[in-house]
């Protein structure tokens, strides 16, 4: 098992960066919340998942090795795969995760793409003693998006954002509604200086605003 990469990312996309591993550049897919914090040309540490499959070998890639196992025992749950443990940490932190499966909030689990209401329950019932308590009360989801959300994801979004919130099974009006929302006046990725657009922080706003919704 690859549990960590740490090298020079040579690109950054929307689901993943190109990490250059001792002269190899290695394709890491991430959520977003652990892409905003990569910066090309910087050297970037990764706590690393790699699942096999007959046809491929895909590595995922978590900023804290909390996420990683999280993401882990995601998919001990009956029909979670690798992607959609990946969307759920797209739009929960592991201890959003925590409180919620503790609460049995259905309805905040289902604000994953591709959870329903019995994928709720299933999650429920089966990571009810697998995640662990909730270590405390996450700060409320609003206020910590727009602290995050740097000056840089300053104009509208482009289109790429809202094909990767399809991506992650939103329909395209909720993503172009949900983009809309976070770049608009007072939004979480409102304009300040008139910069570039951080296409990371940007999608990261739009996911947090889609799971209050």
């Amino acid at each position: 098992m690859i549990a960590s990469v740490r090298g020079t990312v040579l690109s950054l996309r929307l689901d993943g960066a190109v990490v250059e591993v001792g002269g190899v550049g290695m394709l890491v897919l991430a959520t977003p919340r652990t892409l905003a914090d990569l910066r090309r040309g910087q050297e970037a540490l990764l706590h690393t998942s790699l699942v096999v499959r007959e046809d491929s070998l895909t590595l995922f890639g978590f900023a804290e090795a909390d996420e990683r196992e999280v993401f882990e025992v995601l998919q001990t749950v009956t029909g979670v795969g690798p992607k959609l443990a990946l969307a759920v940490l797209a739009v929960h932190s592991p201890e959003e995760l925590r409180v919620a499966v503790a609460a049995e909030d259905l309805t905040a689990l289902k604000r994953v793409p591709g959870i329903g209401h019995k994928g709720a329950q299933r999650m429920v019932l089966e990571l009810a003693d697998r995640l662990g308590p909730p270590h405390e009360l996450p700060a409320p989801r609003a206020g910590r998006a727009a602290a995050a959300a740097p000056a840089a994801a300053a104009r509208p979004a482009p289109s790429p954002v809202v094909e990767a919130l399809v991506g992650f099974g939103f329909n395209a009006k909720q993503a172009e509604d949900a983009v809309a929302a976070v770049t608009g006046e007072g939004g979480a990725a409102a304009p300040e200086d008139g910069g570039e657009p951080d296409l990371a922080t940007t999608l990261r706003a739009a996911l947090r605003h889609l799971g209050r919704h």
